[in-house]
């Protein structure tokens, strides 16, 4: 990858070093569907007037009711990158300038837990089991890239893994559990990096090139939301590419061996797939976008669903407004037609399992997780938002 494009965070979103002030200068702007939203009584009063139109109004009624949208106070302003649902109300949050927040009420109110380092590190992705437990990475070339674990709710981090390949830049990673997980870097000296652990990453094990496969030329991920690598069951886990091809690698095996597909998604010299999350260890949403057009993109195939693990997509219609799609997620308690996808333009939700979109915001958003009948948002200058169903 050429110096120049080394600002950015990533291909590993190295291309999205949409640190601060771009996004810190927008303001917040809730949609007319939100307003709606948080003023039901205005929506509900029933008619007094005789109906000529009766079967618009059974129409009506059969909609799903508008969500309950609601800013919530983060306490920070940094860049907020990747969310995580850890329980029944518990998330973790993670982001810019060394910040790691934490809620134990479905995220309504946030704490937020010293880390290490300081302010000099940019945690791009958080998995939490419960309060107590969490792991974070934090991106960057070289030494930058690192792994900690808390066991007692952030008081004390242990570091667990330390980048030394000064050509790799760690993107993300996800969990089976506590013990299992896995971790991705762009492509670096010719080939693939995927870390492994087993025993709650005590140690992290480089797979070697011959069990992953080759990469293109260039071939890395979008450090963007925390949604590049999923685990679809305990031992089945995937792993989105960005830009050249836009491919998805997936192991069987909990990350010991992998195979490599292609996708119908955009691609390009800054596109490709941005995230993908589970519903069922066949079914899943993915998203993708071209990262040189954060707040404008508006491409084509960039939204799509698999019934069948991925071995197959069914591409939706995107949302009206542009921006870059990152992450996406079902509202699991709502069965599987409604979904949330945030974007650096903004963010939307769809009722009809991604056939229409109503437009949540405007601001910056870069990753979602659902608890029950809630989303939680995370973007731009430390924004919270609790979309309620």
């Amino acid at each position: 990858m050429p110096d120049s494009m080394r600002s950015f965070p990533t291909l590993a979103l190295r291309r999205l070093r949409l640190v601060s002030p771009g996004v810190a200068a927008v303001t917040l702007m809730l949609s007319g569907a939100a307003v709606a939203a948080q003023a039901p009584d205005a929506q509900s009063q029933p008619s007094t007037q005789p109906s000529t139109q009766p079967s618009a109004q059974l129409s009506a009624r059969s909609q799903p009711p508008l969500p309950r949208i609601t800013p919530v106070v983060s306490g920070v302003s940094p860049l907020l990158q990747a969310v995580h649902a850890a329980g029944d109300s518990v998330l973790w949050a993670a982001g810019h300038r060394g910040v790691v927040l934490r809620s134990r009420d479905a995220g309504r109110s946030w704490e937020r837990l010293n880390t290490p380092s300081g302010d000099s590190l940019e945690y791009r992705d958080v998995h939490g089991f419960g309060a107590d437990t969490a792991f974070i990475l934090s991106a960057g070339a070289g030494s930058k890239s690192r792994i900690y674990r808390t066991v007692n709710g952030g008081r004390d981090w242990a570091l667990q893994f330390v980048n030394r390949d000064t050509a790799a830049f760690y993107d993300c990673f996800s969990f089976s559990s506590a013990q299992q997980g896995v971790a991705f870097s762009d492509a670096s000296n010719g080939r693939s990096n995927i870390l492994h652990t087993s025993n709650g990453g005590a140690r992290w094990a480089l797979r070697d090139a011959q069990q992953v496969p080759a990469p293109l030329e260039g071939e890395g991920a979008f450090a963007a939301s925390g949604q590049c690598v999923a685990h679809a069951s305990a031992n089945h886990v995937f792993i989105t590419t960005g830009s050249p091809g836009a491919r998805l690698l997936s192991s069987r095996d909990g990350g010991l061996t992998w195979r490599v597909d292609s996708t119908p998604f955009v691609r390009g010299a800054v596109a490709g797939m941005t995230g993908i999350t589970f519903a069922t260890p066949q079914r899943a949403v993915a998203v993708a976008a071209d990262i040189n057009a954060l707040r404008t993109d508006t491409s084509s195939r960039v939204i799509g669903v698999t019934e069948d693990g991925g071995v197959s997509w069914r591409l939706l219609p995107r949302p009206t407004q542009p921006g870059a799609l990152v992450s996406a997620a079902w509202v699991p308690a709502n069965g599987d037609r409604i979904m949330v996808v945030a974007s650096y333009g903004g963010a939307s939700y769809s009722t009809d399992a991604g056939q229409s979109w109503t437009r949540i915001t405007d601001q910056v958003t870069t990753s979602v997780a659902t608890i029950g009948r809630t989303a939680v948002l995370v973007g731009g200058s430390g924004r919270i938002w609790r979309i309620e169903f």
